[in-house]
């Protein structure tokens, strides 16, 4: 049941054939919202004195806050599951299925309540983890790193028991799927450079691979006892 960089590699490059820009599409959406597993991020603040300039600042800071806010309710109440939808057409395409319909996947009624509330339970456990200690937080983001493909096997597993099976399938994987990650980072430097456009293009394969480590982990937890493919509905 081991997996190897180069095999989940060479596999997502055969599931993208042929449907590469599908798949952009998706990677490109999921982005868009928030569901990439790797972030970046900058900013900066000055200040000038004056009654004038107060008042600028005041109203700034209002609609700085009101657009945080607004990220935020996307991120939620659309990303969450047009993230999962997108591990579903990525789970599809080594069936040479790039439905893009997939993307909807979780907004259906019987499944939307259980994919927000469960995204929502793994991104509270990863802040509050964060706060704890950046390293805590890392550690937990690849321990919930497989949330999103169990709720696209199953919205309806539970919220505790997503996050449980998730730590459990990366239990002693951790380590590996961070030089996975690291494998990349060449893709996306170089992506980087072409003011950061180049990066969209290298997304798929990115989350093509990630769909193929899931596979790995999943028999893998099925082999072990773990899970059932009954509770995956597979």
């Amino acid at each position: 049941m081991n997996w190897n960089r180069a095999e989940l590699k060479a596999r997502a490059k055969g599931d993208l054939s042929g449907s590469y820009w599908y798949a952009f599409l998706v990677s490109l959406l999921v982005a868009i919202t928030g569901g990439s597993h790797h972030w970046g991020g900058g900013g900066s603040a000055g200040g000038t004195s004056g009654a004038g300039n107060d008042e600028f600042s005041l109203g700034m800071a209002v609609l700085v806050i009101l657009v945080v806010i607004l990220a935020i309710a996307i991120r939620v109440f659309v990303g969450f599951a047009i993230e999962v939808g997108g591990r579903k057409f990525f789970l599809q395409l080594p069936e040479g299925n790039n439905d893009l319909g997939y993307v909807g996947y979780g907004f259906q009624r019987n499944r939307y309540y259980d994919i927000v509330v469960t995204m929502l339970l793994r991104g509270v456990y990863l802040i509050l983890w964060t706060l704890l200690l950046i390293i805590p937080g890392i550690i937990k983001m690849y321990a919930y790193r497989m949330v999103p493909y169990i709720l696209a096997d199953n919205p309806n597993i539970g919220h505790s028991r997503a996050i449980d099976l998730s730590k459990q399938m990366t239990m002693g994987e951790k380590f590996d799927i961070f030089v996975l990650d690291l494998s990349f980072l060449g893709w996306f430097l170089l992506g980087a450079l072409a003011l950061g456009i180049g990066v969209l293009f290298v997304q798929p394969y990115y989350d093509a691979t990630n769909a193929e480590l899931y596979f790995k982990l999943r028999e893998k937890a099925v082999a072990g006892g773990i899970t059932t493919p009954e509770e995956l509905t597979l």
